[in-house]
């Protein structure tokens, strides 16, 4: 008999296989020159323009957010999408022609999906770190009609977060029509799996650009898919030496040749954590980290986005450019012409919109995200465009238009948070300043990352990176795609240095570089994991065993031998987190194995808090819409919150620190702290009458936490204002009279 989890998989499974199929005629155009024609992408693009047209139509209220519109919407796009086929005679032919390719990615997908989520199943709690607020996201969405979706931790504000991957969780969970405690977890499979075959696809192509005047190796082929696929989405840093070590302080990190080896006590209670917390005060996260943790939160649901953008500027830039020998570099410059500038090609309308798409997308995802891949977007654009100013400008103009114009629905209700940009280590005379625009001259904010702890966590890529210039300057042809890692090696640099100078000012002020640190450097680890693994397969497959120079072997040896010590080390980093986080193959207190234990993400909460779960399963039974819920206030990654981010009701206020975040002041939130308190101990009916009228209160919580916060509790107010809806113990819901 199949279980439920099993089935819930496979419908889950069917409904992206049904976004990404209606999909495969624009994904064809797009990806025209990629061996496997970009057929895994299909499903990200659908998910991309899918979720687009339906938050937009939500926002100017011209469909409301249901299933029945959502599969309405689908429909047309796809009828979109045969509109191109029927002026893509050649289609057919390109289903019958690389149908094996296709299932073989398309099984590959599923396996992935299906590993995750089999690994989810160990540990499905949605609770912990952030999980209550991309929970709380999902279902306000579904809870919406239309949009912006509203903030279920203060009413009667809209989300003022970057939200479009919720969304787009929330429009998969109504196609699929599964519960959202269900499809959060299968999202994060979504992601990962996504993310994996995505990058097997990206490295699969960049090895057959690079040999596209030779012949390929189909083994070659699948080795650089899977090298690529397992950097970017399984690799940690060179952190896990630390486990050969005897462990130190958390938060007092020493160089590891400082630290006593013992082999014998391997991995010697490593703490998978700090490979993302090494430098003081700051967060440098990376993909594995993430999944394992298990966060839905916008820096992991862009990931498919950005992969998929990387490889739409890799498909273009190739489109448009040949080779290059480094000679006519340096006769084009002594002869003043175009550098890097052989047949020029406009890059057209239509990819600039594509690209301006795009990046709207990954900033409504993940903000800074956007302005990271509009930088290497642009850079791409000027090698198609060389130095015909013009071409450059018309296009770039049109990339930033178009990112305007996409993301002005978003914008439109949106407030930035960031007061502006700090300057490390400022001068005092500029200190005294303290502002000049939006440049930030603070005191006592100068911070700055050791050597040793920069090498710690980028020496793995650099070392490839020193090895691959070395290899370049002794070749006399740079190929295109030779070119295009080195552009996302100078940015991925880039965004490594940059936390070193500037942060952009949030409200945390001991970690103020933390936010900005996280959000560049985890998109280095991803462009370097890339090019980390093309530089394995491009020495590698540039060695001629049979002409090689004696001394050149050993060097090779040597080399080859660093590489495969390299791999295995950070390849070590995802078993032992794993393995951590979700106590596989380690035994219970009982003396069993850990055996799964489902999807359910809100189970646990029978355990915690058994009457209040109920009073959770009873509210999404019964209550439409998005009515305001009072439940009682409580600081960040606590379990307060829990009911509005368990059903998506609104509240008066939820995590308060998050809301001061969000709101860039602590005004606003901080103002109702004590309003809440009173409310449930107020002796005063009418004070609590217009305090519940004031915020357009329809229900009060009353459950567990209500009754631990406030001692002096007066619940008979309740029963005058209203009346008892639903009792589980002693958890009460009270619904409130129109007043």
């Amino acid at each position: 008999m199949i279980s439920s989890n099993t089935l819930s998989l496979l419908q889950w499974w069917l409904i992206i296989l049904l976004v990404g199929t209606s999909f495969l005629p624009l994904t064809f155009k797009i990806f025209s020159n990629f061996f496997d024609k970009g057929y895994i992408f299909s499903k990200t693009i659908g998910i991309v323009f899918l979720t687009y047209i339906v938050f937009l139509s939500g926002i100017v209220h011209l469909t409301s957010f249901n299933t029945i519109n959502t599969y309405a919407i689908l429909f047309f796009l796809a009828l979109f999408n045969v509109l191109i086929l029927n002026k893509d005679k050649s289609y057919l032919s390109k289903l019958k022609k690389n149908w094996l390719i296709f299932t073989l990615e398309e099984i590959a997908f599923l396996a992935a999906l299906s590993f995750w989520t089999y690994i989810r199943a160990f540990n499905p709690e949605i609770h912990g770190l952030e999980k209550f607020m991309d929970f709380g996201f999902i279902n306000s969405m579904l809870r919406s009609e239309y949009f912006p979706p509203k903030d279920m931790w203060l009413t009667p504000f809209s989300i003022n977060y970057y939200y479009f991957g919720h969304l787009a969780t929330a429009v998969l969970t109504r196609l699929a029509n599964l519960p959202s405690n269900i499809t959060f977890n299968l999202m994060l499979s979504t992601l990962f799996s996504m993310t994996l075959i995505q990058s097997f696809s990206l490295g699969a192509n960049l090895y057959s650009q690079m040999r596209k005047d030779k012949k390929i190796s189909d083994i070659k082929r699948i080795i650089a898919g899977i090298l690529s696929a397992s950097l970017i989405t399984l690799s940690g840093n060179l952190h896990i030496l630390y486990a050969f070590f005897i462990p130190y302080e958390s938060e007092k990190p020493v160089p590891f040749w400082d630290l006593t080896l013992s082999f014998t006590n391997f991995p010697n209670s490593y703490w998978y954590p700090n490979a993302t917390r090494f430098i003081y005060h700051t967060i440098h996260e990376f993909p594995i980290y993430s999944w394992v943790v298990a966060d839905l939160h916008g820096h992991v649901l862009d990931i498919p986005f950005v992969i998929l953008t990387i490889a739409i500027l890799l498909s273009l830039y190739i489109r448009s450019r040949p080779s290059i020998h480094k000679s006519q570099i340096k006769s084009d410059f002594l002869k003043n012409k175009k550098i890097l500038n052989v047949n020029l090609v406009n890059l057209g309308t239509w990819n600039s919109l594509l690209i301006g798409f795009l990046l709207a997308i990954m900033y409504m995802t993940n903000a800074w995200d956007g302005a990271i891949y509009l930088l290497l977007s642009l850079l791409i654009v000027f090698l198609i465009t060389g130095r015909d100013l013009y071409s450059f400008a018309k296009t770039s103009g049109q990339i930033i238009l178009s990112l305007f114009i996409f993301s002005l629905p978003y914008n439109y209700f949106f407030k930035p948070f960031a007061s502006g940009i700090g300057v490390l280590c400022s001068p005092e005379f500029l200190i005294k300043i303290g502002r000049i625009g939006p440049f930030l001259f603070e005191a006592d904010h100068c911070q700055h990352s050791p050597w040793w702890q920069l090498l710690t966590l980028y020496g793995f890529f650099y070392f490839f990176v020193i090895i691959f210039l070395f290899f370049l300057v002794r070749q006399k042809k740079l190929l295109k795609t030779d070119i295009f890692i080195l552009l996302l090696i100078v940015v991925s640099t880039l965004l490594i240095i940059v936390p070193e100078f500037i942060y952009l000012k949030d409200i945390y002020p001991a970690h103020f570089r933390a936010n900005t640190m996280f959000k560049l450097v985890f998109q280095s680890f991803i462009m370097l994991s890339l090019s980390s693994s093309y530089i394995i397969i491009r020495i590698t497959s540039n060695i001629n065993k049979k002409t090689i120079q004696i001394r050149n072997r050993l060097l090779y040896a040597i080399y080859l031998s660093i590489t495969m010590i390299l791999l295995a080390l950070v390849m070590i980093y995802p078993i032992l987190a794993i393995k951590s986080y979700y106590g596989i193959a380690e035994k219970n207190i009982e003396g069993k194995l850990n055996e799964p234990v489902g999807l359910d993400g809100i189970t646990y909460l029978q355990k915690q808090y058994f009457d209040d779960y109920q009073g959770i399963l009873w509210i999404n039974k019964n209550i439409k819409g998005q009515p305001v819920i009072l439940e009682a206030q409580g600081d960040s990654y606590t379990d307060y919150a829990r009911i509005s981010s368990n059903t998506g009701l609104p509240t008066v206020l939820g995590w308060t620190v998050h809301e001061w975040l969000w709101r860039g002041s602590y005004e606003i939130p901080g103002s109702r702290v004590d309003k809440i308190r009173a409310a449930y101990e107020e002796l005063d009916t009418n004070k609590t009458k217009d305090f519940l009228q004031d915020y357009d209160v329809e229900y009060v919580f009353v459950g567990a936490l209500e009754r631990d916060k406030y001692p002096n509790l007066n619940e008979e107010k309740f029963l005058k204002l209203g009346s008892m809806v639903y009792q589980s113990g002693e958890t009460k819901i009270y619904k409130i009279n129109s007043l």
